[in-house]
């Protein structure tokens, strides 16, 4: 693997120049939704913010819900490591993190709730490595000796209480306070 390697894109390996133009669309697409809202955003718009051609742009992201998806999994990518305790002072950390992670941007939150239930082949890559994060974040959190069920039942948690959120029946918020109270039940 060549040291020019700094990240990896749904799409393909990027040396360090391709990979500061994907950071700068992905930023660029915050601006946006911040902005216009998931229904403003364009993948056009998002490259003319960026300063990049829209062909370039389509280089890197197959459609406004991939770039969306990407700026979700570079987020959770970036939280740092959990440590194995298995307390469930951990486990309710480990859920806070992932569900604040865009709570502090209603118009973000919704555009990565609605971005992440496209169907692209893109985006069902990036979901599965959402998820498969997510789960070792919750091993993890749960340590060494952890249940099986007992996983299953704080990640079955954390996507219903993320549908929640997405429908806005609470807020992302909201949803990390009464993730807590689950875990807590749970992890007893």
């Amino acid at each position: 693997m060549s040291s020019d390697v700094v990240t990896e894109s749904t799409r393909r390996r990027l040396n360090r120049r391709q990979a500061d133009t994907v950071r700068r669309l992905t930023d660029a697409a915050v601006e946006e939704v911040r902005e216009s809202g998931f229904e403003g955003l364009t993948v056009r718009n998002v490259a003319r913010r960026a300063g990049v051609a829209p062909a370039t742009a389509y280089t890197y992201f197959s459609s406004k819900n991939h770039l969306v998806t990407e700026v979700f999994w570079r987020r959770l990518s970036a939280l740092p490591p959990i440590e194995a305790t298995g307390e469930a002072g951990q486990v309710i950390t480990a859920l806070r993190e992932i569900a604040l992670l865009v709570a502090d941007e209603p118009r973000l939150a919704a555009a990565c709730t609605t971005a992440m239930l496209g169907t692209d082949p893109d985006v069902q890559e990036l979901r599965l490595r959402i998820g498969l994060s997510i789960r070792r974040r919750l091993r993890t959190a749960l340590g060494p000796a952890a249940d099986r069920k007992v996983l299953d039942a704080l990640e079955i948690a954390y996507a219903g209480a993320l549908v929640q959120a997405g429908m806005g029946y609470i807020s992302y918020t909201e949803t990390a306070d009464r993730l807590a109270e689950v875990a807590e039940l749970i992890v007893r």
